[in-house]
């Protein structure tokens, strides 16, 4: 077998059982692993120099594909309602046959950090069958010095092998695609997807588990920090297709991540050392620092259509998926974090897609309202960032982030609780949804009015405003903010029809009470009282 490149030569890729490999080509930098994955047909050159891959039949994630080994260490720390379960036995038949099916292949390898905080960060090495995914994970995560290879142990082997093909029958799992984790063996296999965000997804998921023992709360949110000592950081929670990514680039605040992080004692920490930004009907002019990025060497981008001679991306063509996606550096975006760490922060932003069109642009909301709201998660999920979603899709994600939580709800839900108590962070509930109507009638929410609404948040003057009772959902909604039309702030207002929006407001309360059933068991008293109760008649 070859090895081609810089690792521990003490801890190669036997450790997890591989054998007769062709090659491992060993953290291959960027100009290598462009020159691989075009020479063997995986992807194509866009203008500006962006990497252009496809991933086939499965655009987005495979969340019912996704399965926990159960065992001793998991029986009573994973939430089975949301997990699937493949057994010890069964994973192990999964793991000898992934060897088995990449003896003579060449496989790319990465060793990487998952966390910025070195007290609490993951060694993942990631091992897969394409160049252009370990581009992509190595744009994801964060990249050791290369003298640290020489010595470098993984203690999480991810295996991503998208030409392996799963068996229901033999491996536990319930198609030809399967994401399987081993908490106690630290191991996950991906097999039939080449979609490359179950990757990032699996570091993420593993996070997830090991963090609150050590009482770090582990997020699904972005974040950024002020430029000055006033301007403290603010987390942006919320499922794809929210805005995490377009709200938390602002050029008047430094970046720090844009998708995953985790809260200490110590502050708040990202997970990774890029971004996955969604690029469908992505503009110059509304969304310049993520526009940028498409045009630079070192950007993966996934299932973005390129004209087949200009090799000009088309981000409108949403002819293969609505989730087109492109991974990049962190440092492409020009005021992003160089350690990826900050402070406590003062401001945390819920986002919530509103499908149905009655949810206010933002709420001020109490720490219990806070847990309520992050219990509910709720959101509208978007078009093609699952199997089978062709539309937005009214949902209630908990902890906006449900397909990635193994422990239940309640856990990261004390935890956030606790933190927002202790630092009296400010909180708020932004729809970037619907208004004027729901999905078909109304319109989306205007990105001007929700960055207005945002910059008074995080720079204090919004919480020192006047604000309403809102009369279904009973947070706080401010009466005016400058530069944003006094309508837009009552939502009744937006819409021609005053007795169907009532209507349509208070059956989504009655969703909001239905779904948190499951979670009233868990929670304090004020918590549950700060369930949403229409307070006027339809």
């Amino acid at each position: 077998m070859t090895n081609i490149g810089e690792f521990n030569a003490g801890h190669g890729s036997e450790a997890i059982g591989l054998r007769k490999l062709k090659a491992v080509h060993w953290n291959l930098e960027t100009p290598r692993l462009y020159e691989e994955a075009l020479a063997r047909g995986e992807a194509k050159l866009a203008r500006g120099g962006a990497l252009v891959a496809t991933t086939g039949n499965q655009t987005g994630r495979s969340p019912k594909d996704k399965f926990v080994v159960r065992d001793a260490s998991t029986e009573n720390e994973v939430w089975w309602e949301n997990n699937g379960a493949i057994t010890p036995e069964q994973f192990d038949t999964l793991l000898k046959d992934f060897l088995s099916h990449a003896e003579g292949r060449e496989l790319f390898a990465q060793d990487l950090y998952g966390g910025a905080d070195p007290a609490h960060r993951v060694q993942a090495r990631v091992f897969t069958e394409f160049a252009w995914h370990s581009l992509f994970i190595r744009n994801l995560l964060i990249r050791p010095d290369h003298e640290a290879l020489s010595a470098y142990v993984p203690n999480l082997t991810i295996i991503d092998l998208p030409s392996f093909e799963a068996q229901p029958h033999r491996h536990g799992c319930r198609s030809k695609t399967v994401i399987a984790m081993d908490f106690s063996r630290k191991i996950v296999l991906i097999g039939g997807t080449a979609y490359a965000g179950e990757m990032k997804k699996s570091v993420f998921t593993y996070l997830n588990y090991r963090l609150p023992g050590a009482g770090v709360m582990p997020m699904h949110c972005s974040a950024n920090v002020g430029l000055d000592a006033e301007g403290g950081s603010a987390l942006f929670f919320g499922l794809s297709g929210t805005g995490k990514t377009t709200l938390s680039n602002d050029s008047s605040r430094m970046l720090l991540g844009d998708d995953e992080h985790g809260w200490s004692k110590d502050g708040i920490f990202n997970f990774e050392g890029g971004c996955y930004a969604k690029t469908i009907r992505l503009s110059r002019n509304a969304e310049p620092e993520i526009y940028a990025t498409t045009e630079r060497f070192g950007t993966v981008m996934e299932n973005v259509v390129i004209d087949p001679e200009t090799r000009v991306p088309d981000f409108d063509d949403a002819s293969l998926t609505e989730n087109t996606r492109c991974a990049y550096p962190l440092d492409f975006i020009a005021n992003a974090s160089t350690t990826g760490r900050a402070g406590h922060p003062k401001n945390i932003v819920m986002l919530t897609c509103d499908a149905f069109g009655v949810m206010p642009p933002i709420a001020k909301l109490t720490g219990a309202e806070a847990m309520y709201h992050f219990l509910s998660g709720y959101t509208a999920k978007v078009a093609g960032t699952e199997r089978g979603l062709t539309g937005p899709e009214a949902t209630f994600s908990t902890c906006f982030g449900a397909p990635f939580m193994p422990r239940h709800p309640s856990v990261y839900g004390n935890l956030l609780r606790d933190l927002i108590a202790h630092h009296e962070a400010d909180c708020w509930l932004v729809n970037t949804g619907w208004t004027g109507g729901g999905v078909g009638t109304g319109r989306r929410m205007p990105i001007r009015v929700t960055r207005r609404l945002l910059a008074a948040a995080l720079d204090g003057t919004l919480s020192k405003g006047q604000f309403r009772r809102d009369p279904f959902f009973g947070f706080a909604v401010p009466t005016s903010v400058p530069g944003v039309e006094q309508h837009v702030l009552s939502p009744v207002d937006t819409w021609n029809n005053k007795a169907a929006f009532a209507e349509t407001a208070t059956r989504l309360v009655s969703m909001f009470q239905e779904n948190f059933k499951r979670f009233a068991a868990h929670v304090d008293a004020d918590v549950r009282a700060a369930e949403p109760v229409t307070v006027i008649a339809a």
